[in-house]
């Protein structure tokens, strides 16, 4: 009987495997499906980040603002430079033999770059430039008007401004104030043109402030200081006066010299003098005066 049983589930076992596998007829095929040659584009992802503080500022120090500088050899020649910045837009160089009616580009060779310093004599002109990524301070000197140059002594271009600070005959160092606007250095003393004062030192002493409202350049007469003013209450234009070149305190005051009528205080300014003869650079006049800034 057992035997019999087994052999009855085999015969239906066989059975119902054998309808499973029969083809169906559930309607008709579909139709292949086909594939594309062209791959999927891939996710690419952000390669954005967003800027930190000190990944997107500029470096401190690299970039020195634009100026103007000015030097006179006597009433009718003088030189005068559009400083450039350096971030790589280069200085202009110019020179007058004219009392300034006519200026004359003078091409700087090939240490171009900002004008960082001017100073001319009566047989030398010479400048630092400042080169190179890193706006490195080099000395050029020419004897021929700037028709050549070459490597010239460390202080024959004067004092600048760099963008590490103060450039001075005895290397660079730091400014007494966050913006200067001009620089000199002479055999014992150094002054500094700042917002509103005059910082002043004899040799590497501590440097004193004088309060000199409206300031905005400064040369030199042998025992003074000649500065342009601007916004002074008894002057239109630019206002000259001097202050004392030594012993200087914090109340040390100016004594007004003149005024230069005709000219906007609100200009670009920059003063030179040579000798009794005095420069002013204020937009785009250059005026001349040949009794020390009392008339132009």
């Amino acid at each position: 009987m057992a035997v019999v049983v087994l052999v009855i589930v085999d015969v239906l076992l066989v059975a119902l495997a054998l309808a499973r596998t029969a083809p169906s007829s559930n309607g008709t095929t579909g139709p292949v499906p086909t594939f594309s040659n062209t791959p999927m584009p891939m996710s690419t992802p952000s390669t954005s980040v967003k800027p930190s503080g000190s990944a997107t500022a500029d470096p401190a120090g690299m970039v020195a603002p634009a100026r103007r500088l000015l030097s006179a050899v006597d009433s009718l020649e003088a030189w005068r430079a559009s400083s450039g910045m350096c971030d790589g837009t280069d200085g202009v160089l110019e020179h007058t033999v004219d009392g300034g009616a006519t200026w004359t580009r003078v091409d700087l060779g090939t240490e171009t770059g900002a004008v960082l310093a001017l100073r001319a004599g009566n047989a030398t002109i010479s400048v630092i430039v400042g080169t190179g990524d890193e706006c490195t301070p080099t000395v050029q000197t020419s004897t021929d008007d700037g028709v050549t140059w070459q490597p010239g002594m460390v202080g024959a271009a004067g004092a600048g401004i760099g963008p590490d600070g103060l450039i001075l005959s005895s290397g660079t160092v730091d400014s007494p104030c966050a913006d200067p606007v001009e620089a000199f250095q002479g055999e014992r003393t150094t002054a500094v043109v700042c917002d509103g004062a005059v910082q002043w030192r004899t040799g590497s002493s501590a440097w004193v402030e004088v309060p000199v409202k409206g300031v905005r350049s400064l040369a030199v007469n042998g025992s003074s200081y000649t500065l342009a003013r601007s916004g002074a209450d008894v002057c239109d234009g630019v206002q000259i006066v001097s202050i004392p070149a030594s012993g200087v305190t914090a109340a040390t005051t100016v004594t007004p010299l003149g005024c230069a009528d005709d000219t906007d205080g609100d200009d670009p300014i920059v003063l030179t003098r040579a000798g009794a003869d005095v420069w002013l650079w204020a937009g785009d006049d250059v005026l001349v005066s040949s009794d020390g800034g009392v008339t132009w």
